[in-house]
């Protein structure tokens, strides 16, 4: 297995096409309950490396919904999914959760362009006078390589805040690598500054579109321009060079589904390209972080990227930044995605209230 194929796990990523290519054309079987391991076992290598299995139990601290999702199969093994085949999959997700959501976040979405970058528009229905001088500016999450947020991410954040929401649709990989995704979202920044006042404007995203939003207020600092009134970064990382713990321990769905053993160099996914690792930009966690405008971090506890989400924290912390940290119990990543949990309805409450609370300041 590809590093570059490691990494698409990561970031909501399937393998693309020229690399489903390479995998071997043998697909191994899904475990079977019979070959299931049924007590926990751990060896620790020469290298250090542990070797476990671990029988855990839906833990009772989340909702029965939680529960039910939690306690859904999903098998560790199966063929690999092309680029095509995954876009096509987002796409019809997306068009899904549009309608799930707005039954329960009634808005008015409009497609158009800011700066040559397609955007779409989405406005609460409950848009209320005071905040119209106001816009929430989101970096969708996808792994880089498709858009499985830019309706999941904005429609409840519209509605719980009351303010509109622009939802970039940058530049995706492995067309257009680093920094193309920087350098759209940049550019829809900037355009809003000509509108709206920096103090006025929250950056944020989910999962890939968290790192990206990292990586855009680094590059908003190098450009000199005024930073926006607070951040988002739910689910996310700023370290492209280094992997976290947890990107051993959990798949997409947390304990279910497929997972690759961590290989020991470095991560480079087709989105860094042949950009340093350790590039402030592409990895924000090099980055002088003196200074940043207050940020939420939002992972959970079976997430893949917790660990690059808490270790970004930190740094944020050590650098002096109001950076808050709120990390759900067993919950896999992205979970606020998922309109039926009710802890996806409070976290995007808990997201859309701190935002509220930062544009009044």
């Amino acid at each position: 297995m590809t590093s570059i194929s490691r990494l698409a796990a990561l970031l909501l990523c399937a393998a693309s096409a020229c690399l489903c290519a390479q995998q071997p054309t043998a697909v191994p079987h899904p475990t079977t309950a019979a070959e299931a391991p049924s007590s926990d076992t751990s060896f620790i290598d020469a290298q250090g490396a542990a070797h476990v299995t671990r029988v855990v139990p839906v833990p009772k601290t989340v909702s029965r919904e939680a529960q039910s999702f939690l306690a859904r199969p999903e098998p560790d093994q199966g063929p690999p999914e092309s680029l095509a085949e995954r876009r096509k999959g987002t796409d019809a997700y997306t068009a899904g959760a549009r309608i799930a959501w707005t039954a329960l976040c009634p808005n008015t979405i409009v497609e158009e362009k800011i700066a040559g970058v397609p955007v779409r528009i989405v406005t609460p229905a409950n848009l209320s006078e005071a905040n119209k001088d106001k816009v929430l500016l989101n970096l969708h999450g996808g792994g880089f390589n498709s858009d499985s947020g830019s309706y999941t991410e904005s429609i409840p954040i519209a509605y719980y805040t009351k303010i509109k929401v622009v939802a970039a649709l940058y530049r995706l990989a492995p067309e257009n690598p680093f920094p193309a995704a920087v350098d759209d979202a940049i550019a829809v920044y900037k355009e809003l500054l000509k509108t709206y006042k920096p103090a006025h404007i929250v950056l944020y995203g989910t999962s890939a579109g968290a790192i990206l939003t990292a990586e855009v207020a680094v590059r908003i600092r190098q450009l000199g321009l005024p930073m926006p009134a607070a951040l988002g970064i739910f689910s996310g990382m700023g370290d492209f060079a280094r992997d976290g713990d947890s990107m051993a321990l959990y798949a997409l769905r947390g304990l279910s589904g497929h997972l690759d053993i961590p290989e020991a160099s470095p991560i480079q996914a087709e989105y860094s390209a042949s950009t340093r690792l350790v590039d402030p930009v592409l990895s924000p966690i090099y980055a002088d972080l003196h200074g940043y405008p207050p940020t939420l971090f939002v992972t959970s506890g079976r997430d893949l990227l917790l660990s690059g989400t808490i270790n970004l924290h930190r740094a944020y912390v050590l650098a002096g930044v109001d950076a808050r940290l709120l990390v759900y119990d067993a919950l896999p990543h992205a979970f606020w995605y998922s309109e039926k949990l009710p802890e996806a309805i409070e976290a995007n409450h808990l997201m859309a209230d701190f935002f509220v609370k930062q544009l009044s300041k």
